[in-house]
């Protein structure tokens, strides 16, 4: 039987917990004994109970104290910390976490402390940097010193096991064993696009004609997994084969044999097992003392997301034997071979590979789709670039080719188009590592304890008008191409990190440009007249209107777990086009 995180948690710190204050009970007897001093039984219990208050709170200011002086010694100060009480932290960060504004909440210390700062949490504290500078030191000039650390992993167990995405210092095998699978001759094989964007266009024309709209985030989100999965696992799941959902305020209700399908039961577990993952940040490491202190909540997620991996992990262990008893391997990654077929070769641990799996398919599904949702809503608020996309498509494609990797390179205003989208709304809206150096570079270093949690908000970073010039908050694709490139971008590519940077930059970051770019292609070349559907319900909370920032003209909800997305799903109408010309 499992023992829950909290008491868990609670019996891991139980040695230290007892300790002091049967050390102040003995000291207490001894001094009764040696001295004759007769004690209270009222002090002794006050003293024992007080005595671990005490030694947390002294703590508290020798770190402070030895944090400070450190700094001092290398000629550095400690990022100012926020002046606000442990509650108001913890509740800040989780209401953001849960019904906020993705960044809202460091923006607002940013503001008022400076663009590096830190949050003293219950037993650890967070530094928060918004500076290109230091997102290069942990990315590339100083990777070797960083780590994601105890801290994240712990919080991400339950989810994402030992996989990609919590790995430390596996980084490098699991890296070098997936690298092969993204060469260009790989990522530009487009005939797994193209069949699963005919699906996805097919089923969007024919809701829209029965006078439904469509939500595209899950319309875009199955394109994403039978597509990472068909070229990752050689097995396409078949999400879209299950239809897609009716509008929740319809008349129309979805059918059993669509809420059943283990796609959508998948699909379910995955996004509410990366919700309740995100909420156990603000806690830090105390997470378990929160409202999993009971019951690990992810866990059951993570049951339903192995069920669906196990049957294409079976599938690859059987081609594994079969080509064993041929005499075969997949030594050499031909043709014929892919990224399972080698995980499989290289170990049959089942939840070895089952974690490979989940993190593989957060990695396939969220992000791309990610960036196809906010593209739409994009094209949505800003008809004049929908026109501007379509001419340079059918200048490139035609009006019904089917686009190639050449064609991909000539049209410029696409990849432009595509990387505003993802500056403004980048998927996994902020990177947290633990930094184990003693200082970062700054104007005057910021002295950074060792393994003390950093984290580095990119939505932030994206939008700073001071580095990406004063119209940082509004969307235009040509930022890409005029001279602002040379002005803000080719001067610190730090200030754009969609896919990270350096040795822990995402070796799909060109898979995802293809993909999208591909899916952007086809989308256009049908439909036109993008727009949000009326009465969906899923707009955002009416006192957005008076926030500042770009949350004031927000007219969807964006939310984060692992990756950026819209709350309640992105409900749009679209016209096809050749409607629109008669």
């Amino acid at each position: 039987m499992e023992v829950p995180p909290g008491p868990a948690y609670l019996l891991r710190l139980l040695p230290y917990i007892i300790f002091p204050p049967v050390v102040v009970y003995a000291f207490i007897d001894l001094a009764k004994i040696l001295f004759k001093v007769a004690a209270s039984p009222w002090l002794i219990v006050i003293t024992t109970i007080l005595v671990n208050p005490a030694l947390f709170i002294a703590n508290r200011y020798y770190r402070r104290f030895r944090n400070e002086r450190a700094a001092a010694c290398n000629g550095a100060v400690p990022p100012p910390p926020v002046q606000e009480s442990l509650l108001s932290i913890i509740g800040k960060l989780t209401k953001s976490m849960a019904s906020g504004y993705p960044g809202d909440v460091m923006q607002e210390w940013a503001e008022e402390y400076g663009n590096v700062f830190q949050c003293n949490l219950l037993t650890n504290s967070l530094i928060v940097t918004l500076e290109p500078d230091h997102v290069k030191a942990m990315l590339a000039t100083e990777f070797e010193s960083f780590e994601k650390g105890a801290v994240f992993n712990d919080q991400m167990k339950s989810l994402l096991g030992t996989g990609i995405f919590n790995a430390d210092g596996k980084h490098k095998f699991h890296r070098s064993m997936a690298r092969p699978f993204f060469t260009r001759e790989r990522i530009s094989d487009f005939e797994i696009y193209e069949r699963n964007c005919d699906l996805s266009l097919g089923h969007a024309k024919n809701r829209l004609a029965a006078g439904h709209p469509i939500d595209f985030q899950d319309l875009v989100s199955r394109f994403t997994l039978d597509s990472a999965t068909e070229f990752l696992f050689g097995t396409n799941v078949g999400s879209l084969a299950a239809g897609i959902p009716y509008p929740p305020l319809s008349a129309q209700q979805n059918p059993a044999s669509f809420l059943g399908h283990p796609s959508n039961v998948f699909i379910q577990g995955f996004v509410e097992g990366q919700v309740r993952s995100a909420l156990r940040y603000s806690l830090g490491t105390e997470w378990p003392l929160g409202a999993e202190f009971w019951a690990d909540k992810v866990s059951p997620m993570r049951k339903v997301m192995d069920e669906f991996a196990e049957p294409l992990m079976n599938a690859a262990l059987t081609r594994r034997d079969e080509r064993l008893a041929k005499g075969r391997n997949i030594e050499r990654h031909d043709e014929a071979t892919n990224l399972l077929d080698h995980l499989v070769d290289q170990t049959q641990d089942q939840s070895t590979l089952k974690d490979e799996l989940v993190n593989l398919l957060v990695a396939g599904r969220d992000t791309t789709a990610c960036l196809l949702t906010y593209s739409l809503y994009m094209l949505s608020e800003h008809p004049e670039v929908e026109r501007r996309l379509r001419q340079e498509i059918f200048d490139t494609v035609g009006q019904t080719g089917s686009p190639t990797y050449d064609h991909m390179r000539e049209m410029k205003y696409l990849r432009a188009f595509i990387n505003e989208v993802l500056r403004l709304y980048p998927p996994v809206y902020s990177k947290r590592p633990v930094i184990l150096p003693s200082k970062v570079s700054g104007q005057k270093p910021f002295y950074v304890p060792a393994g003390t949690m950093c984290y580095y908000p990119v939505i932030n970073i994206h939008r700073r008008t001071d580095i990406w010039g004063p119209d940082a908050l509004s969307f235009d694709p040509e930022r890409f191409l005029d001279a602002r490139v040379r002005t803000y971008l080719t001067r610190d590519p730090y200030i754009f990190c969609p896919f990270n940077a350096g040795p822990r930059i995402c070796l799909g970051q060109q898979f995802a440009y293809h993909e999208a770019s591909f899916f952007l292609v086809r989308l256009l070349q049908r439909f036109t007249g993008f727009a949000l559907a009326p009465g969906a319900n899923t707009a955002p909370p009416a006192a957005w209107v008076h926030a500042t920032g770009r949350r004031a003209a927000e007219r969807v909800h964006p939310m984060s777990h692992l990756t950026l997305y819209v709350k309640g799903g992105l409900w749009v109408t679209m016209k096809p086009l050749n409607e629109e010309k008669t």
